[in-house]
């Protein structure tokens, strides 16, 4: 039996986040999209969805001077992002606020960026309305969602096992991160939201974790999925840990304890105002 002091992760949700999944995960992602960005000096730059900043500190590195902004609805993210040593280039002004309402003038910025968060949007089409209303025009867009679950051996691993152990449904919210994976309707709602010279292109990286042990202990930690088991108690939820650690790694083909890699893929679009 797995005692419960085993998955007991330091630090809040937010702080997890950071610590492991950042540098496993979205941290493979951001320099490729500010490198397809392009944010120049003093120019000014929105991260929408910024969490805890990282696509928000490379720009402010690239940039040297300007002004960038990191927005995000979740202050515990923020509080993350400001507690971060500040690196290179301008100091990052971190604001809490709704992409679908966002505090800034039309024409406010040259640069609107957002990584892995459109598809959570509750208002795709209005989220996306909002960028381009605060872009000058002839301003860039850079932004980034998961393709489709199956390309991802983990997650499809994981969504299948939460099913099965949690019960039916339980893998909505993992699901739901790769819910906007047809690249047609993604570059369709960009146009329709009136962004021209659209492109998508999917980018592939891969995934190495310590272990499936520590993949599902995170997810269920750091994410909204931590919802699933938060009522559990320490015992139980260990064991249901545990069992669902087991079905990923028993997936992957390889230990529960042992470290795996998950190759899997992102769709970016890069558009102009």
């Amino acid at each position: 039996m797995v005692q419960h002091e085993a998955w007991q992760l330091e630090g809040s949700a937010a702080e997890v986040y950071e610590r492991h999944l950042v540098p496993a995960i979205t941290s493979l992602w951001a320099a490729d999209l500010v490198e397809r960005a392009a944010p120049r000096p003093g120019e000014r730059v929105l991260d929408v969805a910024c969490g805890t900043g990282i696509v928000a500190r490379l720009a402010a590195g690239r940039m040297g001077s300007g002004r960038i902004i990191g927005l995000d609805i979740n202050p515990g993210m923020l509080a993350v992002a400001r507690s971060l040593p500040p690196g290179q280039g301008p100091a990052i002004e971190w604001q809490e606020g709704s992409v679908l309402d966002m505090p800034f003038s039309q024409g406010s910025f040259d640069v609107c960026m957002c990584q892995l968060g459109l598809q959570f949007f509750p208002d795709r089409a209005a989220a996306l309305r909002e960028m381009r209303r605060v872009l000058q025009t002839g301003g860039r867009l850079a932004l980034s969602v998961f393709s489709a679950i199956q390309d991802t051996a983990v997650a499809t691993a994981l969504a299948d096992a939460l099913d099965r152990r949690v019960g039916p449904g339980a893998s909505t919210v993992k699901r739901a991160e790769h819910g906007l994976s047809d690249p047609e309707e993604l570059r369709g709602l960009a146009t329709t939201a009136g962004f021209s010279d659209v492109a998508v292109q999917g980018v592939p990286k891969t995934i190495r974790f310590p272990s499936p042990r520590l993949y599902v202990e995170i997810q269920l930690t750091a994410t909204p999925m931590a919802g699933l088991v938060a009522g559990l108690e320490d015992g139980a939820r260990a064991a249901v840990i545990e069992a669902i650690a087991q079905d990923v790694a028993t997936a992957l083909g390889g230990a529960v304890d042992r470290e795996f890699t998950s190759p899997t893929r992102t769709l970016v679009l890069t558009a102009r105002k």
